[in-house]
């Protein structure tokens, strides 16, 4: 009985940890980013968008823009091909895509 309960009590333990560890990356536009592995106290995110960053690659010529994911710093950061071949992508929140990785 005693194991059940010990086993009961480690498994709600790490539920609920979980669930905090989620809320606490779980981030809406213009939200602190304090407790963000990787980012600085004070660091928010902006309005920015992974359908504008790929906009914006396809206007500077880029095509089959994917994977976009945004960093603290608000860049995405992603794949593409140009002429023909497969690079990596940053496109800075004002539209700016620069090549990265070459």
């Amino acid at each position: 009985m005693l194991k059940l309960s010990l086993l009961t009590a480690a498994l709600a333990i790490a539920v609920a940890g979980a669930a905090s560890a989620q809320t606490a990356t779980s981030l809406s536009p213009g939200s602190s980013m304090v407790g963000v592995p990787g980012c600085h106290f004070g660091e928010r995110i902006d309005g920015t968008t992974a359908d504008q960053a790929a906009a914006h690659a396809r206007a500077a010529g880029y095509s089959s823009v994917s994977g976009l994911k945004k960093s603290c710093d608000n860049n995405w950061h992603g794949q593409a091909m140009l002429n023909g071949a497969a690079v990596n992508v940053m496109i800075t929140p004002d539209g700016r895509v620069v090549q990265e990785g070459s």
